[in-house]
């Protein structure tokens, strides 16, 4: 069995504002050090509960967080920044399942730092489904006959991901008190609890149906300002829906989608006034 693992950052155990997440501040070192313990946890547990090869995708800001020199040596770990396809790169119809690990609510919901790609989205959709990360990247799984077996982080983000996926296993390793506030597992209950997880998910696999797509899907992106949302529509083939902040795109599958809304946020992050 081949497993995908992709492992953000907001969602990992005791991790709980910007200065544990950003590799600027005080804390971002012990921050880097616990997710890689928590990967490992996942990953190490994988591997004695029969899978053959482990990925494993670092999905958080630049995308190098992880300490590779500390992951289960079997391990085969996508690192850096720029991927074409971001916190699922690599991600293929050769993977029986996928679990994600670090992972928060979006941008509308209540949870620990919670967002959806950049803090200047409010709300995403894919046709009528409103998502975050988490649903977009379940999307992608789906586009390739991919379930995602396991979501492990905050309880906003096991909430998010029982709603989209049913009998979908989570591991909430901490509650948020506020956006930058939680209750929380220590590193060594929640290695505990996130190995009892990852065992369960992996035997429960054939329960778990991957999250389908819709064809020809629409992307809409609303933003926190009008700035943000003329840089979006810079894109081609996009356009702002009249008196709204929000960027519409009309894609030919679910990976253009995630293309755009990759190229589309990015612009965005060009203006900081709010």
């Amino acid at each position: 069995m081949k497993l995908y693992i992709s492992v953000d950052m907001e969602g990992i155990t005791g991790l709980v504002d910007h200065t544990h997440v950003d590799s600027s501040k005080h804390n971002y070192e012990r921050g880097r050090k616990i997710m890689t313990q928590e990967a490992n946890y996942v990953i190490t547990k994988a591997f004695e509960t029969g899978c053959k090869e482990v990925i494993v995708n670092d999905s958080h800001s630049k995308m190098n967080n992880l300490l590779i020199e500390y992951l289960h040596p079997e391990t085969q770990l996508i690192t850096g920044d720029v991927k074409p396809f971001s916190m699922v790169q690599g991600l293929d119809d050769s993977f029986k399942g996928a679990v994600f690990v670090g992972y928060h609510a979006r941008a509308s919901m209540s949870g620990v730092m919670s967002h959806s790609m950049i803090f200047g989205v409010r709300h995403m959709w894919i046709n009528d489904v409103q998502i975050g990360e988490l649903g977009f990247n379940a999307y992608v799984a789906g586009h390739f006959g991919v379930p995602v077996i396991m979501v492990a982080g905050d309880d906003g983000a096991a909430r998010e991901a029982e709603a989209l996926i049913p009998n979908i296993t989570t591991a909430v390793v901490k509650e948020s008190i506020s956006r930058s506030a939680a209750k929380s597992l220590t590193p060594v209950k929640a290695g505990e609890l996130l190995a009892e997880k990852t065992e369960q998910a992996i035997k429960n696999i054939d329960k778990v149906k991957p999250l389908t797509p819709p064809d020809h899907p629409v992307l809409r992106i609303e933003f926190a300002n009008y700035g943000q949302a003329e840089w979006a529509n810079l894109m081609p083939g996009t356009e702002i829906e009249e008196g709204t902040t929000i960027v519409r795109f009309q894609a030919k599958d679910i990976l253009e989608a995630y293309q755009a809304m990759l190229v589309m946020t990015e612009l965005a992050m060009r203006t900081t006034f709010s």
